[in-house]
């Protein structure tokens, strides 16, 4: 009878870590598709049938922070740090939880979320210096923000200074990126081909010289771009929606460039950290303009909007195209 009794108590345990690793299996295929209310609703049920999972709360964190669900993504985090608390990781996405908060909130909460995003990353980084993400983080954050903040130029420089040491991409990047919050976008400019030109590793790093590259209309450096990412990358969409991008600018191969972004809307996943599909369409509506095709360009900037209502690009060519029509 014991024996019996130690089985199916076995048995039990057995049945409920499956269902647990289940349910975290359909979470994270859930949030890899974009799907963020359905990933949300299995990570809780996940985490309810193992409430000391780490691993689960920062993936329920993360699907809150990319569905804009602020205080719910600050709280799960806070949770995952305290079951995991010599994680850098861990430190870093809290951080980043805190810092987006900040930018939605009034001025004096803003500041008090600020110094904890603050906080955050410099604990990343003094238990891993080698996450590199969370040194661009800290070091992006003391480049722009007040000194009351936390922040301060005089910090940055000697971060940047520890990480070109250990990566000269990683180093040139942060350079370039304190550049650009100062607005020297020359000296940005320098400092982010130095980057791309030694051979980088983080695909967001990349692509994020892509992002500063289409605010400034820069066909070139988005080649670069998609090249230097299809190399590190080559099953990420971003690589294709800026050499898009870049034809476009240079009205050459409307094609091939319609073709790509077509490819971006229908498969990237909807992340902070991805050119928003709006954006694409506003780019498909400016090669029509190319063409010659001022409905078929009003058709996407009308999507553009519905997708992003804030698209002031897309509004602005819309408002022009049916004026002038």
């Amino acid at each position: 009878m014991l024996l019996a009794a130690a089985l199916m108590t076995g048995a039990t345990v057995g049945a409920e870590t499956v269902r647990q690793e289940e349910s975290l299996k359909a979470g994270r295929e859930a949030y890899d598709a974009s799907e963020y209310a359905k990933a949300a609703q299995l990570l809780q049920q996940a985490s309810a049938q193992n409430p000391r999972s780490a691993e689960i709360l920062l993936l329920l964190a993360k699907t809150y922070f990319e569905s804009q669900q602020h205080d719910a993504a600050i709280a799960t985090a806070e949770k995952a740090v305290s079951l995991e608390p010599r994680s850098s990781v861990y430190h870093e996405w809290l951080g980043k939880i805190y810092g987006e908060k900040a930018d939605h909130a009034a001025m004096f909460s803003a500041l008090s979320l600020a110094k904890k995003a603050r906080r955050e990353f410099e604990k990343a980084v003094e238990l891993d210096p080698k996450n590199f993400s969370a040194q661009q983080a800290l070091i992006e954050f003391d480049c722009s923000a007040p000194g009351i903040a936390g922040g301060g130029e005089d910090k940055a420089r000697a971060e940047i200074a520890k990480l070109a040491a250990m990566d000269a991409a990683e180093g040139h990047y942060a350079a370039g990126n304190c550049r650009r919050q100062k607005k020297d976008f020359a000296a940005a400019d320098a400092e982010f081909d130095k980057a791309l030109e030694n051979h980088p590793q983080s695909a967001d790093l990349i692509f994020d010289i892509g992002d500063y590259a289409v605010k400034h209309s820069q066909p070139e450096r988005l080649r670069a771009v998609a090249t230097v990412g299809e190399a590190v990358a080559p099953g990420d969409l971003r690589a294709k929606y800026y050499r898009a991008v870049a034809l476009v600018l240079k009205k050459e191969r409307l094609n091939d460039a319609e073709t790509l972004l077509r490819e971006y809307v229908e498969r990237a996943p909807v992340r902070n950290n991805y050119p928003h599909r709006s954006s694409a369409h506003e780019w498909i509506g400016r090669l029509y303009e190319e063409k010659g095709k001022p409905q078929s360009a009003i058709e996407e900037y009308q999507v553009a909007i519905q997708l992003e209502p804030k698209n002031k690009n897309a509004r602005e060519a819309l408002k022009r195209l049916k004026k002038s029509g």
